[in-house]
């Protein structure tokens, strides 16, 4: 990389450090049961496997016990989806979230006229956790909450990017490398650190047709107290309705509220 990463807070423990089997093993439950809980579910055994990232016989041998504990079910042509033990789980995680949390996300909403995503940092990506669309808006944008999207391709990624060591920088970026999802996505690392470079200085993200074509977002990262990334929100445009210049007019409002929702993640 042609300029050092320097910025940011000290680096973590290793993401690949493990102290224990029982850590490990932990690990491997919790990837499996958020493969079972993606989208388009029930799954099925193949699907959980590969996005969880273990063997077979491994995920097969989690599924019964999570099964057995109900938050699993298995459905019809052995595919696997929630059971209620998870749903309860969810609602009652649901249930217990700030109300003050949708009072900022829709005055954002209001005050832009767009659609607003709130996403949380998810190992090496982030993950959509409300979104609202924008009431006077022609179109429906093709994000879900759950959606698990690339680091280096979305305005809230990019944002969190910037706000993370240098050497969980690397790490994230010879994991996962740069895939290019359209022909605007920032591909090497010379032109992704240039990019944080700028959002560190102005403290916003764009994502210029770079997630998606024909979609134009704005974010910035909500931060914890010690200055490490939780996540981010957005605000979600298209292409032929605003404008580069337009959409950065909606700054100051993303980050009054990223730095209202800082304490309430």
């Amino acid at each position: 990389m042609s300029t050092p990463l320097t910025h940011g807070a000290a680096p973590h423990a290793p993401r690949g450090g493990r102290t224990s089997a029982a850590g490990s093993a932990l690990e491997k439950s919790l990837r499996v049961l958020e493969a079972v809980a993606a989208p388009g579910g029930p799954h099925r055994l193949a699907e959980v496997t590969a996005a969880a990232a273990v063997p077979k016989s491994t995920a097969f041998r989690i599924l019964a016990s999570l099964i057995e504990q109900g938050f699993v079910r298995q459905e019809a042509e052995s595919r696997y989806g929630v059971g209620p033990r998870l749903r309860g789980l969810s609602a009652l995680v649901a249930g217990g979230e700030p109300a003050s949390i949708g009072r900022i996300l829709g005055d954002l909403g209001r005050a832009t006229g767009q659609t607003v995503h709130l996403a949380l940092l998810n190992g090496e990506s982030i993950t959509y956790i409300r979104k609202l669309e924008g009431e006077d808006q022609p179109f429906r944008t093709a994000s879900r909450v759950g959606t698990r999207m690339p680091l280096h391709t979305t305005a809230i990624g990019k944002s969190v990017l910037a706000h993370l060591p240098a050497a969980e920088v690397r790490a994230l970026i010879a994991a996962t490398g740069l895939p290019g999802r359209t022909p605007n996505s920032l591909t090497t690392e010379e032109a992704l650190e240039a990019d944080l470079a700028r959002i560190r200085t102005r403290g916003f993200a764009l994502d210029d047709e770079e997630n998606e074509p024909a979609i134009r977002c704005i974010g910035a990262a909500v931060l914890a107290p010690d200055g490490r990334p939780i996540g981010g929100v957005s605000v979600t445009t298209v292409t032929f309705l605003v404008s580069r210049e337009e959409i950065q007019t909606y700054a100051a409002a993303l980050l009054a509220a990223t730095e209202a929702l800082a304490p309430l993640l």
